[in-house]
């Protein structure tokens, strides 16, 4: 039982960790992208190439992986996002963010093959070191760790106060000289970045599968509207419950039966609380 509580709570921080780069792009573009999920795929297979394949140290794959997540970021934002921002005020970004993300998923199929494969351990440890297992804690230190950060880079750097700007009143921002453009570059450089370290850090719970994208970018934003859009206390939250929810559902009656369960979550939270658990009332609807 211990072990199917504290894979379920791993397995949630990575849902969490995505709910994160949900937030830090969405306060400066107001997009939920499709793409979000696709950093955090490619920062595992990146990871797994860098150190299995190139025979290279866990430091030099974790490189590889955040550099990889930053360079989609900013291509994310470039392709997919500015001009239709530019453009329209419908919700276009919805579409030029999937088709992004179904080409790299494709790319990488091609590239890496369609079979999950096994990321490599990072810290040497014995296998079946039960509820001990890096696997779990390095995943569940990971998001953790990213949601101090960014309630430290929110409250405490030019530019996290500059992303809470945008995210209260972006024409107003732009209105007081601030180059909306290259702000919202910035938050998806960092989005991507921060992805990547999540696809990273659980690359052994996932393993490293180029059809991983679209599932955490599911679960990721099922996580995000039960915590609360914009809250990053929330998205911890709401990847714990997700995580466990799904972890006791597989163990009680099947895996089958996950995707049902969550989503069954997120219909309930909305209709109680529509905003989330910890999500502002006042957030501009998407």
């Amino acid at each position: 039982m211990l072990t199917v509580i504290v894979s379920g709570l791993a397995i949630g921080m990575l849902f969490a960790a995505v709910a994160l780069v949900y937030n830090v792009m969405y306060s400066t573009s107001k997009v939920l992208s499709v793409t979000t999920g696709h950093i955090s795929m490619l920062g595992g297979v990146f990871g797994a190439y860098i150190i299995a394949s190139l025979q290279m140290h866990w430091l030099v794959g974790l490189l590889g992986a955040l550099v990889v997540g930053g360079a989609f970021g900013w291509l994310t934002e470039l392709l997919a996002i500015r001009r239709v921002l530019a453009r329209s005020d419908e919700h276009l970004w919805l579409l030029s963010t999937l088709a992004l993300a179904t080409m790299v998923q494709q790319a990488v199929g091609l590239w890496w093959g369609t079979e999950p494969k096994p990321f490599p351990r990072l810290i040497p440890q014995e296998f079946g070191a039960g509820v001990l297992d890096q696997k779990f804690w390095l995943t569940i230190g990971m998001a953790v760790v990213m949601a101090i950060g960014l309630e430290l880079f929110y409250r405490r750097t030019m530019y996290g106060k500059v992303f809470m700007a945008m995210s209260e009143d972006a024409f107003a921002a732009r209105a007081r000289g601030i180059s909306t453009d290259r702000i919202r570059l910035v938050s998806y450089v960092l989005s991507g970045v921060l992805g990547g370290l999540a696809g990273f850090a659980a690359g052994q719970l996932t393993f490293a599968f180029f059809a991983l994208g679209l599932t955490l970018t599911l679960n990721g934003f099922i996580a995000l509207a039960v915590g609360g859009l914009g809250s990053n206390i929330g998205a911890l939250i709401g990847g714990a419950a997700l995580g466990l929810l799904n972890a006791f559902a597989s163990y009680l009656f099947g895996g089958e039966y996950q995707q049902t369960i969550a989503v069954g979550m997120l219909m309930l939270v909305l209709l109680i609380k529509p905003e989330g658990l910890l999500g502002a009332k006042n957030v501009r609807p998407v």
